[in-house]
């Protein structure tokens, strides 16, 4: 029988608490995501699905707890640090820049590319292989302007001018949100895809179906705090977690 060794983790989170001003939003948050896994993130509206992402990404001024990539602290790094060091974001509500071309955004997102610890080369993304991923970017052509897209073909821009970076982990808020169902089947697709070529993601859903579809395993976060943690099949199969705190 060959052993095989676990694959490294990427993401760690221990003891993650955020505030918006006097609020206290998240209660010692703790997950983690291992290279080469699709994880989601579960919980309805108001959860504190979005928060951790925020603070993830050091965009929440209040924050305490320790988040590292591939071992190395990022808990007090700025957003800018944060995303040179390989967190990728790609946020709800899109902010892709309207005024820009499809090339011209994604010429914003572009970072060098990386290398693991062990020197061999991460996933790199080029324009090319984007258009590829997302035939609708490459039928409008790259000088179509951002704010001449429809709200799914923008979600697709935001996918694509992220992965320009490179990142080790991307960060996606809510990915089948408000989109048109053709266009969460795309989703679905791109992040099957993402993971075949090495690239680890950590979702926010709440459409229990769409995990199902892409992800490994599952934290589901009530009121700020972590319920469950397990497998797609385990929360497939625990009634109790998905009645109390995912269904509407």
């Amino acid at each position: 029988m060959i052993h095989r060794e676990p694959p490294p983790t990427l993401l760690t989170v221990e003891g993650l608490n955020a505030w918006y001003g006097a609020a206290h939003i998240l209660f010692d948050v703790g997950f983690e995501v291992k290279r080469g896994e699709v994880v989601a993130l579960m919980g309805r509206n108001g959860a504190g699905k979005s928060t951790t992402f925020k603070t993830l990404m050091g965009l929440l001024e209040r924050r305490k707890g320790t988040v590292k990539l591939m071992g190395q602290d990022i808990s007090g790094r700025s957003p800018s640090q944060i995303a040179r060091m390989g967190l990728g974001f790609v946020p709800e509500d899109r902010r892709i820049f309207t005024d820009l071309t499809i090339a011209e955004n994604l010429e914003v997102g572009r970072q060098a590319a990386r290398r693991w610890p062990d020197d061999s080369p991460a996933p790199e993304w080029t324009p090319q292989k984007l258009y590829d991923l997302f035939p609708n970017l490459k039928e409008m052509g790259p000088d179509r302007l951002g704010g001449r897209m429809s709200g799914g073909e923008q979600q697709m821009l935001t996918v694509s001018r992220t992965l320009m970076g490179n990142p080790y982990l991307v960060l996606l808020d809510e990915p089948s949100e408000g989109v048109a169902p053709v266009i969460v089947e795309q989703m679905a697709h791109m992040i099957l895809a993402l993971k075949s070529q090495g690239v680890s993601i950590l979702l926010s859903e709440q459409n229990v179906h769409f995990a199902e579809l892409v992800s490994d395993r599952a934290y589901v976060l009530e009121k700020g705090q972590i319920r469950f943690s397990g497998t797609m099949a385990e929360l497939a199969a625990n009634e109790e977690v998905r009645r109390s705190y995912l269904t509407v």
